[in-house]
Parts: structure tokens; C-alpha cells; sequence
């Protein structure tokens, strides 16, 4: 039977399509679902994302309603407790406008923490947060920055925990052209310090700009990030100081569609990222692939494909689980997948 750990181990394997990934998942001890089934409380649903809760469980949160930046769109919530998905619940609505890109992170010395941002439109959309101890009851969603417009905190995609103990979350602005930054925290979460926006060289990186970093540490203080273009191929930028300060945003050879993308850095350093390997400004969001670098991010390959089908699959969110692996992603605009990937499958 062809595995993935044989990918890692055999050279030349090509990329293995949905159907033999997902039964080498299965038949490895891990799972693939859907969050939820047709039956569901909003029309549609996008931007989801993932936590591991102490006892081995997941939290997986959305936003969910008539339709992307409609007034009734809310932050929705589902629980796997290690058997079953619950039944999805509102675990925010702040006021009769549309709410955006949930982000859930967990510090073993805090707890749990929700970050979304809710406003009309991008340009002007504000960041709240909601706390959890236990990942059970939540707070009362607070503005992170009182006062700011545009977003602060984690834009898509989690913040990682640095070697110092540090908070680094990947964020951006989109005022016209899109400018990226780094937002960190040094008192669990209590206060954030904006880095300065990365320079882009719109004669390297036309169109847009670049956005929705997604980050990893390789070494301490040595920290990294991809990022989404509308100029056909991901954008990376690099920092040596902890993420104070970082290099002039440079595309990569990966293909992007200007759509979202994840990663995570294993223990080995091997990176594990979730895309879509489609080189066009707004182009398809199918297929939607895995892909490792055992180079810190130098060079990708793509070992399987977790849709090929018609339709849209986006907006990956991946984290590392006590047993492997977990991704989710927008299952076209009508539900959530989650795949629970164990390390064995992934030949770690």
C-alpha cells in the first residue's frame, strides 16, 4: 500500500491524489470529517481554523451566514471530543455587521484565546479577542487594540509561540495597495507591538501587495514567513530579531492564487504547508495540495492532494497535534474538512 511516509522515503514518488491519501490516513489511525453536515444554521461558511484542547480534542472556529461580508455573518464553533463533532454554535456576534477571519491559538501558560475582526468592509475591519481557560467557556469579545482600524493581532493564520516566549502573529492592512507586518506580544496578549509594514518592491512583486503572513521560527530569534500575492506566486520575507524587524518582501517559486495558505514547522524542522498550487491572480481554488520542505523553506514538494475536484477548497489552516497533524479548510463555501493526520502517516 503506498503511504505517505513512503514519499518521504522514496525518492521520485509522485504526488498521491484524495482517495489514496485518505485511506493511508484512515488505516493509519487518523480521521477525515466534515465539521458539520448539510444541515446547518447559515448558509455559508469560510475562513476556518484550529486548536488542540488539553485533553486531546479540537476546537474548530468560521465565520458562517447569508453570504462573505453580509450584516448577519458571525464567528461559529464546533468541538471534536475525540469521538465526534458537536453540533455548531455562535460563539460571536459583537454588532449587526459582518465578522471575518477567526483565529484560534492556545498558550499552555494563558489558555485559549479567539481572534476575529468584524466590520463592512476589509480596509476599515477591527480586531476583537475572546479568552478561554479551558476552551469550554469564553469571555466577552473585547477590541484588542482599542481604537485601531485595519486589523492588528493574526490576520488568517496563527501565532506561534517563540523560542523567548514571545507572541508573533503574521498581520496586514489593506488601505489600497496591501502591506504586511508583524504583531507581537510579550505579556500574554495583554499588549501588542507593531512592527513596521515590510517593503515590497512593486517592480519585484507587482499587483496588490502581499498579505495573510503565515509564520515559523527555524532557529531562536531566526524567524520566517510566506505570504499571499496577486501576482501568481507566494512572497516570503525573513527576520533575525525575533520578528522585530524584517527583510524586504521576495517571491518564492510556489504558485499562489491569490488565496490563503498555512503552514507549521515539525520538531525536525520540516515545514508542512497546505495551498493551493495554482499560478494565477484569482484563479481556481482547486486543487488544494500538501507540500514539505526539508530546506527551511528553500525548496517545496508537493506529496498529496487533498481535493481536485470542481469547486473551492481554501483558506488551510494546519497545527501539530499531540498524535500528528491537523487541517481544515473551506469545503465550498458549504462546510468545514477536517483532516487528523497521525505522524506515522507522515513518515515522522
Amino acid at each position: 500500500m503506498l503511504t505517505l511516509c513512503s514519499l518521504f522515503l522514496v525518492p521520485g514518488v509522485g504526488l498521491v491524489p484524495p482517495d489514496i491519501f485518505e485511506r493511508s490516513v484512515k488505516e493509519g489511525g487518523g480521521r477525515v470529517d466534515f465539521v458539520f453536515e448539510d444541515e446547518r444554521p447559515f448558509k455559508q461558511c469560510h475562513a476556518s481554523t484550529l486548536v488542540e484542547t488539553d485533553d486531546g480534542g479540537l476546537l474548530c472556529a468560521w465565520f458562517g451566514g447569508t453570504e462573505e461580508s453580509k450584516p448577519d455573518v458571525a464567528i461559529w464553533m464546533a468541538r471534536f471530543d475525540g469521538r465526534n463533532w458537536g453540533a455548531p454554535f455562535r460563539v460571536a456576534k459583537v454588532e449587526n455587521t459582518a465578522h471575518w477571519n477567526p483565529v484560534l491559538f492556545r498558550d499552555p501558560r494563558y489558555g485559549y484565546f479567539l481572534f476575529f475582526k468584524v466590520g463592512k468592509r476589509v480596509p476599515v475591519w477591527r480586531t476583537y479577542v475572546m479568552f478561554s481557560p479551558d476552551g469550554k467557556q469564553w469571555s466577552e469579545a473585547r477590541e484588542l487594540v482599542p481604537g485601531d482600524v485595519g486589523g492588528r493581532g493574526p490576520v488568517k493564520n496563527k501565532p506561534i509561540i517563540l523560542s523567548n516566549g514571545t507572541w508573533l502573529a503574521g498581520a496586514s492592512t489593506e488601505h489600497g495597495r496591501w502591506l504586511p507586518f508583524a504583531d507581537r506580544s510579550e505579556d500574554g496578549g495583554k499588549t501588542w507591538e507593531r512592527s513596521a509594514d515590510w517593503q515590497i518592491d512593486r517592480k519585484l512583486i507587482s499587483g496588490d501587495g502581499a498579505i495573510q503572513p503565515t509564520v515559523w521560527e527555524s532557529a531562536p530569534g531566526h524567524v520566517h514567513a510566506l505570504l499571499r500575492t496577486s501576482c501568481g506566486k507566494i512572497a516570503r520575507a525573513d527576520s533575525q530579531d525575533y520578528g522585530k524587524t524584517w527583510s524586504p518582501v521576495y517571491l518564492t517559486t510556489l504558485p499562489n492564487n491569490n488565496s490563503g495558505i498555512d503552514l507549521i514547522a515539525l520538531e525536525n524542522g520540516r515545514l508542512l504547508l497546505v495551498y493551493n498550487p495554482v499560478g494565477k491572480n484569482w484563479g481556481p481554488r482547486t486543487p488544494l495540495n500538501l507540500a514539505v520542505s526539508d530546506d527551511n523553506g528553500n525548496t517545496w514538494r508537493d506529496i498529496a492532494s487533498l481535493e481536485t475536484e470542481k469547486g473551492e477548497y481554501s483558506y488551510p489552516a494546519i497545527i501539530r497535534t499531540a498524535k500528528g497533524v491537523a487541517l481544515c479548510y473551506t469545503w465550498k463555501r458549504e462546510r468545514v474538512r477536517c483532516w487528523q493526520i497521525p505522524l506515522a502517516v507522515l513518515g515522522h
